[in-house]
């Protein structure tokens, strides 16, 4: 089986993971805002919000630092003083940070949760346990063991709606989703570890290699920091400004908006590997056709999914929650679509800046769009509301899309096809007049037209010659083994 293949099929693993664990996570959605009051789900989503912040920054970069450094690591003891100095590190830093949190888990409760103190004492527990299935996750990425990354993957989201569920259904509200999430996230990094036991046995780590694993990883921490404040920091200004309730009324759109970085999620977690592997072989030829081809396939699918998510956000809005927070929520998503479009694309582009080691870069750009979208959060959601934080969220991602772009292609090892994204852009404009007239109000229609949209974008797109031969048999190959 050829290199170009195997990654192929990987790739159509990855994104059918991906696709299944966020069709997973919105059923969670409407169980939800159907069952508890708007202020309670306002609280999920700020737990939520703070799993997403802590585990990155407390974990120094370091989980990232396996993939880089690991890939081309086929010796059993330096595979485990990589995994076990980098663990024990992780392991004391979140040990730490989650003491903390449980010491002032009251403060915490005031600003953040209203209140629930019950809810603010749990989190330190999850934060210690997502800190830690960051480093085996990674590890199944070294390894490319992606049909194992996949199945702890899926089975960590049906752990967590199954046990949510089952909690608010008894009548627990947002403590017993809480609840959930943490078995899950036990029975999840016990599994995991298992299988890394059996893989490299274990070792006593002699911290060999940390002052290079550092070197990589420190200036990952602000990108890190900058990432959550960018993605998720405007939760919390809405909740100190306008309360719980509307971090509720918000959350809805923006999720169904970020559905766009389903597509570009398993070539980030894919091509860090492949192509430093072809980086340092100095392979630049197969550097740029997966390079080339992984972009090609993100666009082709990304670009109609903005304008058709943009369009029918009211209904699926109405569909997965309830008709307020659809009224309220709606015009969140064609902002977040279009934030997420770029966000993906300089995901995948930037690995160019991954493999040349100019991390430090992407640490600084992602600083200053989050100093931007905080304070930008700061001003404009008093002012006029969530909508406000849609806003600062596109113009943080453009800042960071220009000067990543910017950067990415100086070294001239990959190059866009601009032809085909205009080609793209005039298929998804000619599909979305087509939605637009349809209108649908139910899910039997919203199916039927998602349905029809989809033919006659892929047809427009054959007619207009978007994609050649060549790249139809490399799509057709995502498919698993």
């Amino acid at each position: 089986m050829t290199e170009h293949k195997l990654f192929a099929q990987r790739i159509g693993l990855i994104g059918l993971t991906y696709v299944l664990t966020t069709l997973i996570r919105i059923l969670l959605v409407p169980i939800l805002t159907k069952n508890m009051p708007i202020e309670e789900y306002g609280i999920w989503v700020q737990v939520n919000a703070t799993i997403g912040l802590v585990p990155p920054i407390v974990g120094l970069g370091l989980p990232f630092a396996l993939v880089r450094f690991l890939a081309s690591t086929e010796d059993r003891k330096d595979l485990q003083e990589g995994f076990y100095s980098i663990s024990f590190v992780v392991l004391l830093t979140s040990g730490i940070v989650s003491l903390l949190f449980l010491i002032f888990s009251k403060t915490f409760a005031t600003i953040l949760f209203d209140n629930n103190i019950k809810v603010a004492m749990i989190i330190p527990a999850i934060i210690l346990l997502q800190s830690l299935i960051d480093l085996p996750m990674n590890l199944f990425r070294v390894f490319q063991k992606i049909k194992r990354h996949s199945f702890f993957l899926i089975l960590d989201m049906l752990f967590t709606v199954s046990f949510a569920s089952y909690f608010i259904i008894l009548g627990q509200g947002v403590l017993g989703a809480v609840v959930g999430l943490l078995i899950s996230k036990i029975l999840v990094f016990s599994g995991m570890m298992i299988f890394v036991f059996k893989e490299i046995g274990f070792g006593f780590p002699k911290f060999l290699n940390l002052r290079k694993y550092f070197n990589f990883s420190i200036p990952l921490l602000p990108s890190n920091l900058s990432n959550w404040i960018i993605n998720s920091s405007d939760r919390y200004v809405i909740t100190i400004f306008l309360g719980t309730a509307f971090a509720g009324y918000f959350t809805p759109g923006y999720t169904v908006g970020s559905l766009i970085l389903t597509f570009a999620t398993p070539l980030s977690f894919l091509l860090p590997p492949v192509l430093s592997k072809y980086y340092d072989e100095r392979k630049f030829n197969e550097f740029n056709k997966v390079l080339k081809y992984s972009t090609k396939y993100y666009l082709l699918i990304a670009i109609p999914s903005v304008f058709g998510l943009s369009i029918l956000s009211k209904p699926l809005l109405t569909i997965l929650t309830t008709p307020e927070i659809a009224n309220i929520g709606y015009l969140i998503t064609p902002y977040t679509a279009v934030s997420y479009l770029l966000y993906g694309l300089q995901g995948i582009v930037g690995n160019i800046l991954v493999v040349e080691n100019k991390t430090r870069i992407i640490g600084i750009i992602m600083s200053i769009s989050a100093v931007v979208n905080l304070v930008l959060n700061i001003l404009v959601i008093p002012l006029i509301g969530i909508n406000g934080a849609a806003l600062t969220t596109l113009i943080s991602f453009i800042i960071i899309f220009v000067v990543v772009l910017y950067y990415s292609l100086k070294p001239k090892l990959f190059t866009f096809d601009i032809n085909f994204i205009i080609k793209s852009l005039l298929a998804s404009s000619l599909m979305s007049l087509v939605v637009i007239y349809l209108n649908p109000a139910n899910l039997n229609n919203l199916l039927f037209t998602i349905g029809v949209s989809v033919a006659l974008y892929f047809g427009i797109i054959f007619s207009l010659n978007g994609i050649n031969k060549e790249e139809i048999k490399f799509f057709l190959k995502l498919h698993t083994q």
